[in-house]
């Protein structure tokens, strides 16, 4: 499973501009096809709500990838660690 940590440059980030900037989905049409499915998961619970504002603490899980959501000034921007 890949593990993404990703930092944010405000308050939140809406989840179909996280799944973009991280490369999980190639475009915000992509994106939003993929939390329509039902494929994308925060928390744990299933998330259906395409702009869901995602903070720090949260996690994303969608196609065999984590995503880790971290406050602003915490680390680099986006790194991903395959395992």
């Amino acid at each position: 499973m890949q593990h993404i940590d990703f930092e944010l440059r405000g308050e939140f980030i809406p989840l179909d501009a996280l799944l973009k900037a991280t490369g999980l989905a190639d475009n915000g049409g992509a994106a939003k096809a993929l939390v329509a499915a039902g494929k994308v998961q925060v928390d744990g619970q299933q998330e259906l709500r395409k702009t869901a504002k995602l903070r720090p603490g949260q996690v994303v899980a969608v196609a065999g990838a984590r995503v880790r959501i971290l406050p602003p000034g915490s680390g680099p921007a986006v790194e991903a660690k395959a395992e």
